[in-house]
């Protein structure tokens, strides 16, 4: 199979590549996250110069008619740079139930805003005591005329204080962990009933925890089936799970090479550590997991595509396992082998650790998606 970039994809690998590098030294990530906001709306707008935000969306819609493999790309990148942006939460996840379920007119309405950078949207999903399961749904929407009435509570929204858009997830019919009966709700992130709490995670980013008080909508805001939006959440939940593995990419990556700098430079018994041959076998280790991730991502890219639920949700979950556990063994040898510096505010690595930690939580961890891998019969099912 041919894995090689077609040119327009090797001019976006350089120009985001590029972008990364100039825009995105240390020191200036520190000031982004230090600000109100916890990002930057210039380097925003930025990325919609560049047309990094149009990349997933359709010409006719103002994008660039890019696939998975763009997001790859675009992904890898930010991992490398520790990007703190809204990009997952807008283009990826919200912009994603947009692309699968959204009809013209919502399409027409939001995503031009997205692709110029003129608003920021958010997906509210999670709740309490639901974990990683996506129908575990107790808000509810309920019918008001032609319109609905949402009330519920949403934590761990990522980007949501400040989104311009929240796309809630609430229950139309059924009971609390039924299938059927989710519907998916575009709000104004500033209507009435609606309140936010924002603060920042153990990575850097900002979430919020998202009341919703007799929050009315009118018919126009609901993406697709009202008691059907569970296939599209989960369809959009698999290719966020590519895009947060290619992130993963980017990361172990960059904290293998910092480590391995690093070994070669720290002297102990006036040597460098590095020429320690137990050190070097832990340093190619560390090579050895970064690359089953990046085989992973590629096939998670691949599959993040298909029609098939079950032959995709099993790509996707046997991804997150080698996610999680090549990033937990990168990370943890990237700390050790700095020593005391690799845990301080002031040195990079444990950022990408920080971050690191938090892409293994999301969407649900190694043990959560390979319990699911083993109940739907492994990867490949026997013939």
């Amino acid at each position: 199979m041919d894995f090689d970039f077609t040119d327009e994809q090797r001019l976006l690998k350089d120009s985001v590549d590029r972008f990364v590098a100039d825009r995105y030294a240390f020191e200036a990530r520190k000031a982004v996250l230090a600000s109100e906001a916890g990002w930057s709306p210039a380097i925003w707008a930025q990325l919609a110069e560049l047309g990094l935000l149009a990349v997933p969306f359709a010409e006719d819609e103002g994008g660039i008619g890019g696939g998975p493999t763009e997001t790859m790309i675009v992904m890898e990148a930010f991992g490398r740079g520790l990007v703190v942006e809204p990009y997952l939460p807008t283009v990826v996840l919200a912009g994603g139930l947009l692309r699968h379920g959204g009809s013209d007119a919502q399409r027409a309405e939001h995503i031009p805003k997205i692709v110029e950078g003129r608003a920021t949207m958010a997906l509210a999903q999670v709740e309490r005591g639901s974990r990683y399961d996506l129908h575990d749904v107790s808000t509810t929407a309920k019918r008001d005329g032609e319109g609905w009435v949402l009330s519920g509570e949403k934590g761990v929204v990522l980007h949501g204080e400040g989104a311009d858009t929240l796309v809630v997830s609430a229950r139309t019919a059924g009971g609390r962990r039924d299938r059927n009966g989710i519907g998916l709700f575009l709000v104004d992130g500033r209507a009435a009933g609606v309140s936010r709490s924002g603060y920042p995670t153990q990575d850097g980013m900002r979430a919020a925890e998202i009341g919703l008080e007799n929050v009315r909508v009118g018919p126009d805001c609901v993406i697709g089936d009202p008691e059907g939006g569970l296939p599209i959440l989960e369809r959009v939940a698999d290719e966020a799970i590519a895009a947060v593995a290619a992130e993963t990419v980017g990361i172990l990556a960059e904290m293998q090479a910092i480590t391995v700098d690093y070994i070669k430079t720290r002297k102990q018994f006036g040597v460098a550590i590095g020429s320690f041959q137990a050190l070097q076998h832990r340093a190619a280790d560390m090579v050895v997991a970064t690359e089953q991730v990046r085989s992973m991502a590629y096939y998670a890219t691949m599959m993040s595509g298909s029609d098939d639920p079950a032959e995709r949700a099993a790509a996707m979950s046997a991804t997150k396992v080698q996610v999680g556990r090549s990033g937990r063994f990168v990370g943890q040898q990237a700390i050790q082998l700095h020593g005391g510096v690799g845990v301080t505010m002031e040195y990079r690595i444990g950022h990408y650790f920080k971050r690191m930690t938090m892409i293994e939580a999301f969407l649900g961890d190694a043990d959560h998606h390979l319990a699911r891998l083993a109940d739907g019969g492994g990867l490949f099912k026997a013939a």
